[in-house]
This record gives C-alpha cells, structure tokens and sequence, in this order.
C-alpha cells in the first residue's frame, strides 16, 4: 500500500516544479506573479475595469492600482475611457500585453499537451477528479487554520 505521505511528497515536489516554470516565465518576461495573473484575466476578460479586475483577483481595488501602475511603466497596459460610464476606465492589453497573453496561452497549452497528451482519457478524468477533490480538501483545511 502507498504511504499517503508519499504521495503528499510528490504533490510537493509537482508544487515545486510549476513555481520553477512559472518563476522562470517571469524572469524572460520581467513580471511578477501578480502581475501575470492581471494579464491572465485581461486575457480571458478582454479590456475590463479596476473593479472588475479586483474581484477577478480576490484583492482590493488600490492593490489592482498598483499592478495596473507597474503594467502601464512597463507598457503591457493602458488605461483608456470606458464608453459607456465616464467615471470608470479600462485597463486594456497593449501590443506588448497582447504578446505577451498569447505567449502564456500557447505556453499553457503546450504544457498541458506535453503532460497528459498521451495520458488516456480514463485515467485523466480520474486524475482530474482526485486532483479536484484533494485541492478541495486543502483549501478547507486552510480556511480552517
């Protein structure tokens, strides 16, 4: 029988591995985590307001200032009017920001295909849902703490 704690070990070690890649996309990228989710969202959302980002995010309205400040220094993002409500803006991808979407989309997909292409589609539903239900149970455990 597999010790439970080998397999917590090797959810770690997956853990470890997904935080390499990510960090080294942010390095040849020049972004933090945080501002990677931004754009991820933009990217699903298109142009889309502060508000509606910080929800998307889970933070607060001035956290969202301050990635969407550090995007448009480094030209991903624009401000732009909202045309239907003059008191909003939207923060909208720039050439730059597209770019750099589209390369987190392909980079996402190449990932997923070169892990689980070959992977049976039984045995990728089953993986799904123990992964799902373990995430699940983790995040309950967490709010517990």
């Amino acid at each position: 029988m597999l010790a439970p704690t080998v397999v917590v070990d090797r959810v770690l070690h997956l853990a470890t591995l997904v935080q390499a890649d990510l960090a080294r996309f942010e390095r040849e990228q020049g972004l933090t985590t945080s501002r990677v989710h931004l754009l991820w969202v933009l990217g699903e959302t298109g142009p889309t307001t502060q508000q509606a980002l910080a929800r998307a995010l889970g933070v607060t309205p001035r956290n969202v200032t301050g990635l969407v400040d550090g995007l448009v220094a480094s030209a991903h993002v624009t401000r732009e009017p909202h045309p239907d409500d003059r008191r909003a803006t939207l923060v909208t991808p720039t050439l730059l920001g597209s770019r750099t979407i589209a390369d987190m989309v392909t980079s996402h997909a190449d990932l997923a295909q070169r892990l689980f292409g070959d992977v049976p589609a039984a045995r990728l539903t089953t993986f799904s849902e123990v992964l799902e239900e373990t995430t699940s149970r983790f995040a309950r455990l967490m709010e517990k703490a």
